[in-house]
Protein backbone atom coordinates (compact mmCIF):
# COMPACT_ATOMS: atom_id res chain seq x y z
CA UNK A 1 0.00 0.00 0.00
CA UNK A 2 1.29 3.57 -0.42
CA UNK A 3 2.38 5.18 2.65
CA UNK A 4 1.07 8.42 3.30
CA UNK A 5 5.06 9.87 2.80
CA UNK A 6 4.64 7.88 -0.94
CA UNK A 7 1.77 10.15 -1.26
CA UNK A 8 3.64 13.03 -0.30
CA UNK A 9 6.48 12.80 -2.37
CA UNK A 10 4.25 11.88 -5.15
CA UNK A 11 2.68 14.90 -4.42
CA UNK A 12 5.19 17.08 -4.85
CA UNK A 13 6.80 15.51 -7.70
CA UNK A 14 3.30 16.00 -10.09
CA UNK A 15 3.01 19.70 -9.12
CA UNK A 16 6.70 20.92 -8.92
CA UNK A 17 8.82 18.43 -10.71
CA UNK A 18 11.44 18.22 -7.44
CA UNK A 19 11.92 14.85 -5.72
CA UNK A 20 12.48 12.53 -8.83
CA UNK A 21 15.91 11.50 -7.13
CA UNK A 22 14.22 10.95 -3.82
CA UNK A 23 11.56 8.80 -5.96
CA UNK A 24 14.15 7.06 -7.44
CA UNK A 25 15.77 5.76 -4.68
CA UNK A 26 12.76 4.81 -2.69
CA UNK A 27 11.90 2.20 -5.17
CA UNK A 28 15.46 0.84 -6.45
CA UNK A 29 15.07 -2.08 -4.33
CA UNK A 30 11.82 -2.87 -6.27
CA UNK A 31 14.63 -3.68 -9.60
CA UNK A 32 16.37 -6.59 -7.41
CA UNK A 33 12.92 -8.00 -6.60
CA UNK A 34 12.32 -8.48 -10.00
CA UNK A 35 15.16 -9.71 -11.28
CA UNK A 36 14.77 -11.93 -8.50
CA UNK A 37 11.80 -13.48 -9.56
CA UNK A 38 13.18 -13.38 -13.41
CA UNK A 39 14.33 -16.82 -14.85
CA UNK A 40 17.58 -15.33 -16.63
CA UNK A 41 20.81 -16.31 -16.67
CA UNK A 42 23.46 -13.56 -17.52
CA UNK A 43 25.06 -13.88 -21.16
CA UNK A 44 28.23 -14.27 -21.63
CA UNK A 45 30.15 -11.10 -20.68
CA UNK A 46 27.69 -9.86 -18.47
CA UNK A 47 27.01 -10.25 -14.78
CA UNK A 48 23.82 -9.56 -12.00
CA UNK A 49 25.13 -5.98 -12.45
CA UNK A 50 24.38 -5.60 -15.27
CA UNK A 51 21.17 -7.19 -15.51
CA UNK A 52 20.25 -4.71 -12.15
CA UNK A 53 21.63 -1.79 -14.51
CA UNK A 54 18.94 -2.41 -17.01
CA UNK A 55 16.20 -2.66 -14.59
CA UNK A 56 17.29 0.92 -13.63
CA UNK A 57 15.89 2.34 -17.16
CA UNK A 58 12.81 0.48 -16.14
CA UNK A 59 12.32 2.65 -13.17
CA UNK A 60 13.15 5.99 -14.69
CA UNK A 61 10.81 5.10 -17.24
CA UNK A 62 8.39 4.53 -14.59
CA UNK A 63 9.04 7.44 -12.29
CA UNK A 64 8.88 9.54 -15.24
CA UNK A 65 5.33 8.35 -16.23
CA UNK A 66 3.58 7.18 -13.36
CA UNK A 67 0.05 9.47 -12.78
CA UNK A 68 -1.19 8.34 -9.14
CA UNK A 69 -4.12 10.58 -9.53
CA UNK A 70 -5.16 7.23 -11.67
CA UNK A 71 -5.30 5.68 -8.57
CA UNK A 72 -2.83 2.54 -9.10
CA UNK A 73 0.13 1.72 -6.99
CA UNK A 74 2.91 2.59 -8.31
CA UNK A 75 5.23 -0.78 -7.28
CA UNK A 76 2.46 -2.35 -9.82
CA UNK A 77 3.01 0.29 -12.36
CA UNK A 78 6.54 -0.15 -12.80
CA UNK A 79 6.87 -3.81 -12.40
CA UNK A 80 6.51 -4.91 -15.93
CA UNK A 81 8.41 -1.53 -17.01
CA UNK A 82 11.58 -2.65 -15.38
CA UNK A 83 10.91 -6.42 -16.52
CA UNK A 84 10.53 -4.66 -20.39
CA UNK A 85 13.57 -2.90 -20.10
CA UNK A 86 15.49 -5.51 -18.34
CA UNK A 87 14.37 -8.28 -21.69
CA UNK A 88 14.50 -5.63 -24.36
CA UNK A 89 18.35 -4.84 -23.34
CA UNK A 90 19.33 -8.55 -23.38
CA UNK A 91 17.81 -9.11 -26.41
CA UNK A 92 19.87 -6.39 -27.66
CA UNK A 93 22.92 -8.87 -26.51
CA UNK A 94 21.33 -11.63 -28.66
CA UNK A 95 21.30 -13.84 -25.43
CA UNK A 96 18.80 -16.06 -27.08
CA UNK A 97 20.25 -17.25 -30.43
CA UNK A 98 18.79 -18.33 -33.30
CA UNK A 99 20.56 -21.61 -32.82
CA UNK A 100 18.69 -22.17 -29.15
CA UNK A 101 15.11 -20.78 -30.01
CA UNK A 102 15.37 -23.78 -32.77
CA UNK A 103 16.21 -26.24 -30.20
CA UNK A 104 13.19 -24.91 -28.25
CA UNK A 105 11.01 -25.03 -31.02
CA UNK A 106 11.92 -28.74 -31.63
CA UNK A 107 11.37 -29.29 -28.11
CA UNK A 108 7.87 -28.18 -28.62
CA UNK A 109 7.02 -29.96 -31.44
CA UNK A 110 8.45 -33.37 -29.79
CA UNK A 111 6.22 -32.62 -27.19
CA UNK A 112 2.82 -32.04 -29.10
CA UNK A 113 3.75 -35.37 -31.01
CA UNK A 114 4.17 -37.67 -28.02
CA UNK A 115 0.91 -36.33 -26.09
CA UNK A 116 -0.92 -36.73 -29.07
CA UNK A 117 0.65 -40.37 -29.77
CA UNK A 118 0.89 -41.18 -25.94
CA UNK A 119 -1.76 -39.17 -24.29
CA UNK A 120 1.54 -38.13 -21.74
CA UNK A 121 4.45 -36.74 -21.24
CA UNK A 122 7.43 -38.40 -20.64
CA UNK A 123 11.27 -37.76 -21.06
CA UNK A 124 12.38 -41.02 -22.21
CA UNK A 125 9.53 -40.51 -25.00
CA UNK A 126 10.66 -36.98 -26.06
CA UNK A 127 14.16 -37.43 -25.95
CA UNK A 128 14.08 -40.31 -28.30
CA UNK A 129 11.36 -37.92 -30.26
CA UNK A 130 14.50 -35.64 -30.32
CA UNK A 131 17.22 -38.15 -30.99
CA UNK A 132 19.50 -36.50 -28.03
CA UNK A 133 20.56 -37.58 -25.08
CA UNK A 134 20.02 -36.25 -21.36
CA UNK A 135 22.40 -34.36 -21.42
CA UNK A 136 21.42 -32.46 -24.34
CA UNK A 137 17.98 -32.73 -23.19
CA UNK A 138 19.16 -30.61 -19.74
CA UNK A 139 20.43 -28.35 -22.05
CA UNK A 140 17.53 -27.77 -24.08
CA UNK A 141 14.76 -27.46 -21.07
CA UNK A 142 16.76 -24.62 -19.64
CA UNK A 143 17.39 -23.03 -22.67
CA UNK A 144 13.00 -23.03 -22.63
CA UNK A 145 13.18 -21.73 -18.98
CA UNK A 146 15.07 -18.11 -20.76
CA UNK A 147 13.09 -18.40 -23.86
CA UNK A 148 9.76 -17.93 -22.07
CA UNK A 149 10.50 -15.20 -19.71
CA UNK A 150 9.59 -12.81 -22.47
CA UNK A 151 6.03 -13.58 -22.06
CA UNK A 152 4.86 -10.50 -20.18
CA UNK A 153 0.84 -11.30 -19.80
CA UNK A 154 1.23 -13.16 -16.32
CA UNK A 155 0.96 -12.24 -12.70
CA UNK A 156 3.59 -10.61 -11.06
CA UNK A 157 3.60 -11.90 -6.91
CA UNK A 158 3.44 -8.54 -4.47
CA UNK A 159 3.11 -8.73 -1.01
CA UNK A 160 -0.57 -8.13 -1.55
CA UNK A 161 -1.16 -10.99 -3.64
CA UNK A 162 -0.72 -11.92 -7.98
CA UNK A 163 -1.20 -8.67 -9.55
CA UNK A 164 -1.98 -9.03 -13.42
CA UNK A 165 0.16 -7.01 -15.95
CA UNK A 166 -3.72 -5.69 -17.35
CA UNK A 167 -4.01 -3.96 -13.65
CA UNK A 168 -1.24 -1.32 -14.90
CA UNK A 169 -3.86 -0.29 -17.47
CA UNK A 170 -6.66 2.00 -17.60
CA UNK A 171 -10.02 0.39 -15.41
CA UNK A 172 -12.48 -0.51 -18.41
CA UNK A 173 -15.65 -2.65 -16.98
CA UNK A 174 -15.86 -5.93 -18.42
CA UNK A 175 -18.92 -7.55 -20.18
CA UNK A 176 -20.68 -11.02 -19.19
CA UNK A 177 -19.26 -12.54 -22.67
CA UNK A 178 -14.93 -11.21 -21.57
CA UNK A 179 -15.75 -12.35 -17.80
CA UNK A 180 -16.92 -16.10 -19.11
CA UNK A 181 -13.81 -16.07 -21.24
CA UNK A 182 -11.78 -15.41 -18.90
CA UNK A 183 -13.40 -17.93 -16.09
CA UNK A 184 -12.84 -20.63 -19.13
CA UNK A 185 -9.05 -19.55 -19.82
CA UNK A 186 -8.66 -20.37 -16.19
CA UNK A 187 -10.95 -23.38 -15.84
CA UNK A 188 -8.39 -24.78 -19.02
CA UNK A 189 -5.02 -23.63 -17.32
CA UNK A 190 -6.33 -25.29 -14.01
CA UNK A 191 -7.03 -28.48 -15.77
CA UNK A 192 -3.73 -28.83 -18.07
CA UNK A 193 -1.44 -27.91 -14.08
CA UNK A 194 -3.18 -30.37 -13.03
CA UNK A 195 -1.86 -32.97 -15.94
CA UNK A 196 1.67 -32.21 -15.56
CA UNK A 197 4.28 -34.47 -13.43
CA UNK A 198 4.24 -33.54 -9.54
CA UNK A 199 7.96 -32.33 -9.40
CA UNK A 200 7.12 -29.58 -12.94
CA UNK A 201 3.93 -28.69 -11.14
CA UNK A 202 5.28 -27.96 -7.44
CA UNK A 203 7.99 -25.63 -9.19
CA UNK A 204 5.77 -23.51 -10.87
CA UNK A 205 3.46 -23.41 -7.89
CA UNK A 206 6.59 -22.15 -6.02
CA UNK A 207 7.32 -19.67 -8.69
CA UNK A 208 4.52 -18.43 -10.01
CA UNK A 209 2.42 -18.54 -6.93
CA UNK A 210 4.46 -18.77 -3.87
CA UNK A 211 6.70 -15.79 -5.32
CA UNK A 212 10.16 -17.86 -4.64
CA UNK A 213 13.60 -17.34 -6.37
CA UNK A 214 15.26 -19.92 -8.47
CA UNK A 215 17.58 -20.21 -5.89
CA UNK A 216 14.89 -20.31 -3.34
CA UNK A 217 13.34 -22.93 -4.81
CA UNK A 218 16.79 -25.38 -5.56
CA UNK A 219 16.78 -24.88 -1.47
CA UNK A 220 13.68 -26.18 -1.19
CA UNK A 221 13.86 -29.37 -3.54
CA UNK A 222 17.49 -29.59 -2.49
CA UNK A 223 19.00 -29.46 -6.30
CA UNK A 224 21.31 -26.31 -7.77
CA UNK A 225 19.75 -23.13 -9.02
CA UNK A 226 20.86 -24.58 -13.08
CA UNK A 227 18.58 -27.68 -12.59
CA UNK A 228 15.39 -25.88 -11.41
CA UNK A 229 15.65 -23.78 -13.98
CA UNK A 230 15.63 -26.99 -16.45
CA UNK A 231 12.49 -28.49 -14.61
CA UNK A 232 11.05 -24.52 -15.04
CA UNK A 233 11.74 -24.91 -18.44
CA UNK A 234 10.52 -28.25 -19.19
CA UNK A 235 7.56 -27.48 -17.32
CA UNK A 236 6.61 -24.35 -19.14
CA UNK A 237 7.32 -26.49 -22.16
CA UNK A 238 5.12 -29.03 -20.93
CA UNK A 239 2.06 -26.59 -19.57
CA UNK A 240 1.93 -24.62 -23.17
CA UNK A 241 1.49 -28.76 -25.29
CA UNK A 242 -0.88 -29.30 -23.00
CA UNK A 243 -2.99 -25.70 -23.36
CA UNK A 244 -2.26 -26.26 -26.70
CA UNK A 245 -3.82 -29.37 -27.44
CA UNK A 246 -6.63 -28.15 -25.47
CA UNK A 247 -7.86 -25.31 -27.39
CA UNK A 248 -7.27 -27.69 -30.40
CA UNK A 249 -10.04 -29.68 -29.71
Amino acid sequence: MTTDEEKKLWEDYSRTGRGRDELITRYLPLIKYVVGRMAVTPPQGLDYEDILSFGVFGLLDAVDKFDPSKGFVFQTYAIPRIRGAILDELRKCDWFSRTGREKVQKLNRAMEKILRDEGELRDELIMKEMGIDEDEYYEVQELASRGYITSLDDTTPLDDGDVPIEATLADEREGAVERLDEESEKQQLAEALSELPERERNMLSLYYYEGLTLKEIGQVLGVSESRVSQIHGKGLSMLRTILKAKMNV
